[in-house]
């Protein structure tokens, strides 16, 4: 069962939330590559409980909005 304490729920709202508006904008301009990383930062925060691996996570993928570009 997770845990839920304030640095897993603050950092799944703000991933879930850059998740959210890179899914919106790869819709918007048709481009694949921000809307499967977007499905993935919305969707992981359910799947990791650790803040640490959280954040690890969070970054990687977020950092992959910038590196993987059309």
């Amino acid at each position: 069962m997770p845990e839920f304490d304030s640095a897993s729920i603050l950092l799944s709202v703000l991933f879930s939330g850059i998740g959210f508006v890179a899914f919106r904008y790869g819709r918007k301009m048709q481009q694949t590559p921000p809307v499967v990383l977007g499905m993935a930062l919305m969707v992981y925060p359910l799947l990791v409980s650790n803040p640490g691996w959280m954040a690890f996570v969070g970054i990687f993928l977020t950092s992959g909005l910038w590196l993987w570009r059309e």
